[in-house]
């Protein structure tokens, strides 16, 4: 997809987003989405770091205005840096973050992510979720219970974990959502398993000439990956 056509789709999603009132993407909000393009942003990621912004400008009430596409660059540029670790694509090709709509440096408007007291919490519910739902089917249920025990006892620990106790949490989560993504492979459907590994080569397009085939080969597995959490709505159990 060249820049013109990443653009022309930007601008519908934030149409769409913005409940039809059509905001041109030219002059300065141009610029911002063609580093997006140029920068090997993927077109869906890019839309979940706009989509993010939405969700936080609803939870403040009635719109007053509609939204630029300017003020989502701090969220699309964290939603590509989220990517670039769960894929393994390391070598940028990101620009220096751009100011967003208050004039702060993209990078500063960050925020931190959950505690792990937070993080636990939210696998628990999705869990909860996950079982109501079904979508795994039966076959996972003794997993998501014995995950659920696991975490909701490091949940209680009165003091939180830290130090030594809290890098075997990390890796023991790791370890658990490891096991939750083969599981979901496996009981997957063929055809949900071929449209995964296709969209993961399809965000993958533009770095597969600079990667090396094995490396290369590595990242559309973690990208498939996670696509296949998205897909079938499974919790992320490690913390990254």
């Amino acid at each position: 997809m060249d820049v013109s056509d990443y653009c022309r789709e930007i601008e519908t999603h934030l149409c769409r987003k913005n409940e039809g009132h059509l905001i041109r993407i030219v002059g300065p909000s141009f610029e911002v989405v063609s580093r997006w393009a140029t920068d090997g942003v993927p077109l869906k990621v890019a839309m979940t770091g706009m989509d993010r912004y939405f969700e936080r400008y609803y939870r403040k009430g009635p719109r007053r205005r509609p939204v630029k596409v300017d003020f989502c660059e701090a969220d699309v540029r964290d939603a590509f840096d989220e990517w670039r670790r769960a894929t393994g694509i390391t070598a940028g090709r990101a620009s220096a973050a751009a100011p967003d709509a208050s004039g702060a440096d993209a990078a500063t408007a960050r925020k931190r992510g959950p505690s792990l007291p937070e993080h636990l919490e939210r696998v628990l519910i999705r869990l909860s979720s996950l079982r109501a739902t079904g979508a795994l089917g039966e076959s996972a249920d003794p997993l998501v219970d014995r995950v659920s025990a696991e975490l909701d006892a490091a949940r209680a620990r009165p003091a939180g974990v830290r130090g030594d106790e809290r890098r075997a949490t990390l890796d023991r989560l790791a370890a658990l959502d490891a096991e939750l993504m083969t599981l979901a492979s496996r009981t997957a459907p063929e055809a949900l398993v071929r449209g995964v590994r296709a969209e993961a080569l399809d965000e993958l397009a533009s770095f597969r000439a600079t990667m090396a085939s094995d490396a290369f080969a590595q990242a559309v597995s973690r990208a498939a990956t996670r696509v296949l959490r998205d897909r079938l709505g499974l919790p992320q159990i490690a913390l990254n």
